[in-house]
C-alpha cells in the first residue's frame, strides 16, 4: 500500500466518522494511537471536515452577526491547528528520511509532503460532498448531471494528486529530492507582528 492509499483510506475513515453525527461541537473519537502517522492524518482530516461545515454555516445570509464573529474566531483556530498539523506532518517526514543523503544533482520541490496531502486530505471532502450533490433526489437532473462531471473531474484529480505525492515521497526516500521546511510564521495571529494589535 502507498502512503496516499493509506491516507487517503484514513481521510475517508474521518469524513464518514464525521457525518455520522454531522455536528461540529461533536468529539473527535479518532481511532488510531496516538504519536502515529495515522493518528495525525485522522486528525488533520477532522479538522479540514468541521472546519468545511463552518465555512457552509458562516455563508448563511440570516446569520446573526454575534454568531457570525464567534464563528470567524472559532475557524481562525481551526487554520492554525491545520498549519500546526502540516508542520508536524512534514516535522514525520523530515525523522523518517534524516539518514537519506541527497544526491548531488538533488532538487528541491515546491511544496513539503505535508502541504501536498493537506490538498489530497481537502480533495476527499471535495469528492464527498460533490457526489453528494450528484445524488441529491431534490434537485434538478441538470444540477445532479453538472455535480456528475464536476466529481468525475475531482476524482481524475485525485488520482494524479495521489501519484505526484508517492513520487515525491520515492524520490525523497532515494535522495533524489530533499526537503526544507519553512514554518509558515503567520503575522496576524502574532500579536508583535499584528499592528492592530500590538498598537492597543
Amino acid at each position: 500500500m502507498t502512503f496516499t492509499e493509506k491516507a487517503n483510506a484514513i481521510f475517508n475513515q474521518s469524513i464518514i466518522d464525521y457525518h455520522v453525527k454531522n455536528n461540529v461541537d461533536q468529539p473527535i473519537d479518532n481511532p488510531f494511537k496516538e504519536g502515529t502517522i495515522e493518528n495525525i492524518l485522522y486528525l488533520k482530516n477532522w479538522i479540514d471536515t468541521v472546519q468545511w461545515h463552518f465555512e457552509d454555516i458562516i455563508r448563511d445570509p440570516n446569520i446573526d452577526p454575534a454568531e457570525a464573529l464567534v464563528l470567524k474566531r472559532r475557524i481562525d483556530k481551526s487554520n492554525q491547528d491545520r498549519t500546526d498539523l502540516v508542520e508536524k506532518i512534514d516535522s514525520w517526514f523530515l525523522e523518517k528520511y534524516k539518514d537519506v543523503p541527497a544526491a548531488e544533482n538533488a532538487t528541491i520541490n515546491t511544496e513539503t509532503p505535508a502541504w501536498a496531502i493537506d490538498r489530497l486530505s481537502i480533495l476527499q471532502l471535495k469528492i464527498y460532498h460533490m457526489k453528494e450533490e450528484a445524488g441529491r433526489a431534490d434537485a434538478t437532473p441538470e444540477h445532479r448531471e453538472k455535480c456528475r462531471q464536476k466529481l468525475n473531474v475531482l476524482l481524475v484529480q485525485n488520482e494524479d494528486l495521489s501519484s505526484a505525492i508517492d513520487v515525491l515521497i520515492d524520490d525523497i526516500a532515494a535522495g533524489r529530492k530533499y526537503m526544507k521546511v519553512y514554518k509558515q510564521m503567520k503575522m496576524y495571529n502574532d500579536p508583535s507582528t499584528n499592528p492592530v494589535l500590538y498598537k492597543k
